[in-house]
C-alpha cells in the first residue's frame, strides 16, 4: 500500500464539441477546476464523504455511488482492476452546474486521478479515458470522450470508441468563453437532436469537420476558420441560450477564427490567434447576453488533470 493512503487532484473545465465536432473533439479550460480528495480504505467499495464549494445549486448534486460522477467513475477503476480496497472522497466543485463547461466530467476526472495515484500501479491516461467516460454517463446518460479525454491528456483532443489524438496548437492561440447565468441540462439540450438531419446538412457537416481537422493537423488558422461553422447541432441548441446570434457575431467581428456553444450549453466559446483578442471579444461576448454572465480567457492547448499534494 503507498505510504500516503491519500491524494488530492483536480481537474481543468472543458469546451465540449468545439462545435464542429460533436462527441468527438474538445479541448481543456484552465481558468476553471474541480478537485477531490480521495483515501484509500482497507474496505472494498466507493463512499462519497462530502461535497463543497461556492457554486449555485451544489446541494442538488447526486450523492450515490451509481448517480455520482465522480464516484461512478472510481467505482469503475475498482471494478475493472478487481481491487480487495476501496475509497472515499470529497467533492471540491469550482465549475458551475449545467453551464457547458465540462463540470460533470471534472469532478469524475479529479477523483480518478486522485485514485489512481493511491494504486500500487497506477494506470496510464488513456487507461482512465473508459473509467472517466463510465462516470461522466452518471449525469449524460451517455458515453461519449469529448469532456474527459483533453481533461487527461490536456489540449486539443479527438477521441471515439479508442482512438485517441492529441493536436498541438501555437501557443498563442486562445480561447473566449462566455457563460450565461442560466442552467442548461445535458440531457435537456440532447432532446432538441432526437429528429432526424438531412443528408445535404450532414454532408455540408462533413466538409466542415475536414477543413477543421486539416486545420488542426496543419496548425493553419484559415482552414481552421473555414471549418468551425457548426451546420448541424448549433442551429438547434442556438434558441436554448439566451442572444446566442448577437454573442456570436460579438466574437466573430473581433476577429474570432469561429464561435459556437461549449459542450451542450449555455456557454458560448470562441477561438483567437492570440489572447489580446480574446480577452476583447470575451467582453463583448458578454455584453450581448442578455442575463449576467461570467467570462474566461484560456490557452487552446491547455492545461490536464494533475495531483496536487
Amino acid at each position: 500500500m503507498p505510504s500516503t493512503p491519500r491524494a488530492q487532484a483536480f481537474s481543468p473545465g472543458s469546451v465540449g464539441n468545439i462545435g464542429v465536432g460533436f462527441d468527438l473533439f474538445g479541448h481543456t479550460i484552465a481558468a476553471v477546476r474541480d478537485e477531490a480528495i480521495v483515501t484509500r480504505t482497507e474496505q472494498p467499495g466507493v463512499r462519497l464523504l462530502d461535497i463543497r464549494g461556492s457554486i449555485e445549486g451544489i446541494a442538488t448534486i447526486p450523492r450515490s455511488t451509481e448517480t455520482n460522477t465522480a464516484a461512478r467513475a472510481v467505482q469503475a477503476l475498482c471494478d475493472s482492476l478487481s481491487l480487495p480496497f476501496g475509497f472515499e472522497i470529497e467533492l471540491i466543485k469550482g465549475i458551475p452546474l449545467n453551464a457547458g463547461l465540462g463540470g460533470s466530467a471534472s469532478s469524475a476526472v479529479a477523483a480518478l486521478v486522485a485514485a489512481n495515484a493511491l494504486l500500487d500501479t497506477p494506470l496510464s491516461r488513456d487507461a482512465l479515458i473508459p473509467l472517466a467516460v463510465e462516470g461522466e454517463f452518471a449525469s449524460s446518460q451517455s458515453r461519449q470522450t469529448d469532456n474527459v479525454a483533453p481533461m487527461l491528456l490536456g489540449g486539443v483532443v479527438f477521441a471515439f470508441e479508442g482512438q485517441v489524438q492529441r493536436f498541438e496548437l501555437p501557443a498563442t492561440w486562445h480561447a473566449a468563453v462566455a457563460r450565461p447565468h442560466i442552467s442548461l441540462r445535458t440531457l435537456d439540450s440532447r432532446q432538441v437532436l432526437r429528429e432526424p438531419f438531412g443528408l445535404d446538412l450532414i454532408t455540408s457537416h462533413c466538409a466542415n469537420l475536414t477543413r477543421f481537422v486539416l486545420g488542426l493537423e496543419r496548425c493553419d488558422a484559415t482552414l481552421i476558420a473555414a471549418g468551425l461553422r457548426d451546420v448541424l447541432v448549433e442551429p438547434r441548441r442556438a434558441a436554448l441560450i439566451p442572444n446566442f446570434h448577437a454573442v456570436q457575431a460579438a466574437a466573430l467581428e473581433h476577429g474570432a477564427l469561429g464561435c459556437s456553444i461549449s459542450g451542450a450549453g449555455p456557454s458560448v466559446f470562441a477561438w483567437f490567434t492570440d489572447a489580446d483578442r480574446a480577452h476583447a471579444a470575451a467582453s463583448a461576448m458578454a455584453g450581448e447576453f442578455t442575463v449576467p454572465s461570467d467570462t474566461f480567457v484560456t490557452p487552446i492547448n491547455g492545461i490536464r488533470a494533475e495531483r496536487i499534494d
